[in-house]
């Protein structure tokens, strides 16, 4: 274990703060850990991704003395503690989570997580793990990789905060690697692959040859299902709670972090298995998110577009209902174009198909960005053809004696039809 003295003026946070967390310290174990150390460490401050504000995950510890008649988790105790001590407007925002023992703050416009210290067991792979009350070091235990399992212990006495470092992160930062914690810690959690890439791609670092090792051994099991738990093949299911983590992750890769790369790591690692086997050998992603991040689309629902497994994973991915219905419309018109007896030879004619119910403008895009149809008239409909209006407006026609109604509407149809005509395709 590495213990070395941090200046708390590296952390930037307002004096009154640093008071409340020394008092806070006294009554029990207080410490700073995951990406804030981290990036303490690589000299930058770990800024939320959303809002640009410092953040800060806290693990508390109670107390051996701590009164045990005192049913309120220990990152209730210390968020109570902190908003005493805290003018009312400087709380931008605060949530108590008593189910999970947490608690989410925004004091000083820094945001702060605290949790109190827990460990965690994994009842099968890739379940959801069951946590229970623990111990600094085991909450330290239970993360993903060395470099996020470091803590900064702020001491009852003293100005100085202590770096523990039980799994050797310091010389992984040093090494600029990504090293797992435990044997089993991408069986127990694959979602810790795409975190890998997230982390690649954003701090530049390489996986150590121990943990890519093990990525390709978790992989070559890919993916379980409830015979493989009892040791037969598997029926090729995943857990559903793994495959909203695993969604989740994505998102966070997509929205959040330099994709190109972070993709480009997965695909290298044999990892977008994870997510559809077909992604593995697709060499057309990387223009795929560009056209779609254009045309306004989400990106995960791009990223899985070409697949015919496409509806099907989204699925098990959990993605959200307007997705799964875009992707759900995008088949539909696959289906479509192939029952064609002869591809539309007109602007007018491929206007036509293309405005059929059944299907939105953003699955015609979808089609567009994904290759499911030919590209250049679908461009042309998405940029121009769907935009030109009828020549004279509905109110022309009715000052000119048309009667609101059916009529109208199918006249100005006409005439629409008669200004696509005169369109090159």
């Amino acid at each position: 274990m590495t213990v070395s003295a941090i200046d708390p003026g590296d952390l930037s946070l307002p004096p009154r703060l640093l008071a409340a967390f020394r008092r806070s310290a006294d009554c029990g174990v207080l410490a700073i850990v995951g990406g804030a150390v981290r990036d303490l460490l690589l000299h930058r401050v770990h800024r939320d991704p959303l809002r640009g504000l410092p953040d800060l995950d806290l693990v508390v510890e109670l107390a051996p003395g701590a009164d045990p008649a005192d049913p309120r988790p220990a990152a209730h105790r210390l968020a109570e503690t902190l908003l005493a001590d805290t003018p009312a407007a400087a709380v931008g925002f605060c949530q108590f989570h008593p189910a999970f023992g947490t608690v989410e703050l925004e004091l000083d416009g820094i945001l702060l997580d605290l949790a109190s210290a827990r460990r965690e067991t994994y009842p099968a792979p890739g379940e959801n793990p069951v946590v229970t009350d623990g111990s600094l070091e085991e909450d330290l235990a239970r993360r993903d990789f060395s470099i996020n399992a470091m803590a900064l212990v702020f001491a009852s006495s003293g100005p100085g905060l202590r770096l523990i470092d039980p799994h050797g992160g310091w010389d992984d930062l040093a090494h600029r690697q990504l090293r797992l914690l435990h044997p089993r810690s991408l069986e127990d959690d694959p979602t810790r692959i795409v975190r890998a890439a997230r982390y690649a791609a954003r701090l530049g670092f390489s996986l150590a040859p121990a943990s890519l090792e093990q990525l390709r051994t978790t992989l070559a099991r890919w993916p379980w299902g409830e015979e493989s738990r009892c040791g037969g093949t598997g029926d090729g299911r995943v857990p559903p709670a793994l495959g909203t983590r695993l969604r989740m992750e994505l998102e966070l890769l997509l929205e959040r972090e330099p994709w190109e790369v972070a993709l480009g790591c997965l695909q290298a690692w044999g990892a977008l298995v994870l997510v559809d086997p077909a992604l593995q050998n697709d060499s057309g992603w990387c223009r795929r998110l560009r056209w779609a991040r254009r045309c306004g689309l989400p990106s995960l629902a791009a990223l899985l577009a070409p697949s015919d497994a496409a509806s099907a994973v989204a699925t098990r991915l959990q993605l959200p209902h307007g997705q799964q219905r875009l992707l759900a419309q995008l088949a539909l018109l696959r289906q479509s174009w192939q029952a064609l007896e002869a591809a539309p030879a007109t602007a007018l004619a491929w206007t036509g198909f293309l405005e059929r119910p059944g299907w939105s403008a953003e699955a015609v895009a979808l089609a567009l960005v994904s290759g499911a149809l030919p590209r250049r008239p679908l461009l042309r409909w998405w940029c121009r053809w769907r935009h030109l209006p009828s020549p004279v407006s509905a109110a022309d026609l009715i000052a000119a004696g048309l009667r609101p109604g059916p009529a109208l509407g199918e006249r100005l149809r006409e005439l629409r039809g008669e200004r696509l005509r005169d369109e090159r395709l």
